[in-house]
């Protein structure tokens, strides 16, 4: 009997199904919206008359817009029932998108970039949120696996299909596709997903600010904001460089780019479930100690690379991302048991400006220690990837302090469940 409800724990249920799946997809229209743009760059400076610097803000406007909204609807975001905030921010992301779809001047697309970073910066902590309300801490795993998927279906699917459209119907056509899918991914969210307001049960009644105020300083969540901060630091250094280290230190051609993204991309979808479904048998921060090894062990080598074989420029890029996806996975799923019930929301919105935010200022820095030689060369790559690796370091120390404070209230709980359950045994005796 004890075996059959263990069995029944570990599987999904039909309706946790459709929820995983519907935020996969739907995390795929955000995330695939943040990254069809980067490759649309040359056709949008040509088309719309605009410099690099102005593109370069095009860029930066949804990143800087999404991490404001985040800490501004922190306040808010556990006084409403789940469903009815998501459905909220997805209009606007959709309405931005669409924005997107028209525009005609730097300006317009500007303002529009704005629009959506307002409100698909906080969809993913949305996302999460409801994921932590409906999943218990030992299936989050392999649920933060399969919709961290959506990154990696993006960079396979996505964006080669954005650009094929960009290419044959001008480039509004990737963002209005983006706004067709997310309209039946919304009819979807309205008719299948149930009210998810359990935490509202836990509210207090207090001013949005002070709710704010308090998560900020509470002391176990700035642990958590503290790693998050950190761990955006690794991709938001590295990824922005990553193709002209590439082409102009690794002597690979433009052409094969490609290729070199898809092999990765799949890579990342297949190890993203299995990361999750590992970190959930052999505890998550096991997991992602491995995948901090595995993606530190590699980045030093990587950076230090010169002229190099495609294929092991491919193999390098692979394991890479397999150690990348497994530490960011198994990281997202234990950091979820920080917040209690009733400061998920506001959590998860803060969590996701300090990632929004912290990834810009190391994109800054890494534009301060990279320099770019006339031959396209760059130079102190090498420096970088030793930051980074100090980073992957101190975030594995960071996590491990999160790990013990979780697992110590875990203890706290059975002890107290223990006391009461003892204390009705006694009264019943009497």
């Amino acid at each position: 009997m004890e075996t059959t409800n263990t069995q029944n724990k570990q599987s999904f249920s039909r309706y946790q199904v459709f929820i995983i799946a519907i935020l996969a997809i739907l995390q795929f229209t955000i995330i695939l919206d943040f990254m069809v743009l980067s490759p649309l760059g040359a056709q949008l400076m040509q088309e719309l008359s605009i410099t690099p610097r102005q593109f370069g803000w095009v860029v930066s406007a949804y990143a800087f817009s999404a991490g404001a909204s985040g800490l501004m609807a922190a306040g808010f975001a556990d006084k409403f029932d789940r469903k009815k905030i998501l459905l909220f921010f997805y209009v606007g992301f959709i309405f931005g998108t669409f924005l997107c779809g028209i525009a005609t001047s730097y300006h317009f697309l500007l303002v529009a970039r704005i629009v959506t970073g307002v409100f698909g910066g906080v969809i993913s902590s949305i996302s999460f949120a409801i994921i932590t309300d409906l999943f218990e801490l030992n299936m989050r795993g392999r649920v933060m696996g399969f919709v961290q998927m959506a990154f990696a279906t993006s960079q396979v699917m996505g964006i080669p299909l954005g650009l094929y459209l960009a290419n044959h119907w001008g480039w509004h056509s990737p963002f209005l596709l983006i706004v067709g899918v997310s309209i039946v991914v919304g009819i979807f969210i309205v008719a299948k997903l149930k009210p998810i307001n359990a935490h509202l049960k836990t509210q207090q009644k207090t001013n949005p600010f002070i709710h704010l105020f308090k998560t900020i300083s509470n002391a176990d969540y700035l642990k958590g904001f503290a790693a998050i901060a950190l761990l955006a630091t690794g991709g938001f250094m590295l990824m922005p460089f990553g193709s002209a280290f590439t082409v102009y230190n690794m002597g690979i051609s433009l052409d094969n780019l490609p290729l070199i993204y898809m092999v990765t991309g799949v890579c990342s979808m297949i190890s993203g479930p299995l990361a999750g479904k590992l970190s959930d048998k052999i505890g998550k921060y096991k997991m992602f100690v491995i995948g901090s090894i595995i993606s530190l062990v590699v980045i030093s080598i990587y950076c230090n690379l010169g002229i190099t074989p495609l294929w092991l420029v491919v193999l390098i890029n692979a394991v890479l991302f397999v150690g990348i996806t497994s530490r960011m996975i198994s990281a997202s799923a234990l950091m979820t048991a920080i917040p209690a019930q009733h400061d998920r929301g506001a959590y998860m919105s803060i969590q996701s400006s300090v990632q929004q935010i912290s990834g810009g200022l190391a994109s800054a820095l890494a534009g301060l220690i990279v320099v770019q030689t006339s031959s396209g060369v760059l130079e102190n790559y090498d420096l970088l990837g030793y930051v980074v690796a100090l980073a992957i370091l101190v975030t594995i120390i960071m996590m491990y302090v999160i790990d013990r404070m979780i697992k110590q209230r875990s203890l706290n709980v059975q002890s107290s469940q223990q006391v009461v359950f003892q204390n009705n045994e006694a009264l019943s005796a009497e």
